[in-house]
């Protein structure tokens, strides 16, 4: 047994507790790392400062922790999008505000990014949680619509073009750092004017 960690057990009742700083602290790891094969479950055990073995008492393997912490990564940054959604004055700038905090997020997060969108992960596992962001990018396109500040078309399509276009432009800032990139508002604001129609002055 591993207990390089020199952390004794946990008192009853503080399992849940455990678990969140297991997850946790993934996240920050696979930020670190940017690629979910690199991570270990012994090195996470050492981060958190428990055995090895504790961590299968939470978790199978580590797809199960890297989901886990996909996850709460995701939900903190569908929070996040929301918050600056709902403080913009109308939903031009609503939407505008949504996509550029995305933006923002991955250039803090570029290695959460990675797992969360380029690993194998997403080819061996299901992450469904991922689908509530675009739904909510949809009704925002939808809400522009329905105000009179772009044509009225198929959100869902409108919002998959410009979630297409966004991602693209944020993966490649992030697999290609060293490139003089024009400014991701510059950017943001053709695809809103493109693909949603939205003028720069409703945005």
């Amino acid at each position: 047994m591993d207990n390089s960690g020199g952390r004794g057990r946990n008192p009853r009742g503080q399992g849940e507790r455990l678990r969140e700083e297991i997850v946790t602290t993934t996240v920050r790891l696979l930020d670190e790392l940017g690629d979910d094969q690199a991570l270990s479950l012994r090195a996470v055990a050492r981060a958190v400062g428990i055995a090895a073995t504790s961590v299968y008492i939470h978790f199978d393997d580590r797809d199960a922790l890297v989901l886990a912490a996909l996850e709460r990564f995701h939900a903190d940054l569908v929070r996040a999008v929301d918050e600056a959604e709902a403080a913009a004055p109308d939903p031009a700038g609503a939407l505008r505000a949504r996509v550029l905090v995305l933006g923002e997020w991955v250039r803090r997060h570029p290695g959460l990014y990675k797992v969360l969108h380029e690993s194998t992960l997403n080819q061996r596992a299901a992450m469904a949680f991922k689908q509530e962001l675009a739904e909510r990018t949809t009704a925002a396109v939808r809400r522009c619509m329905d105000a009179g500040l772009a044509p009225d078309g198929d959100a869902a399509t409108v919002s998959l073009d410009l979630r297409a276009a966004v991602h693209g432009a944020v993966s490649m800032r992030v697999n290609q750092p060293d490139v003089a990139w024009p400014p991701l508002e510059e950017q943001v604001d053709r695809f809103l004017a493109k693909l949603v129609g939205l003028t720069p002055a409703s945005a």
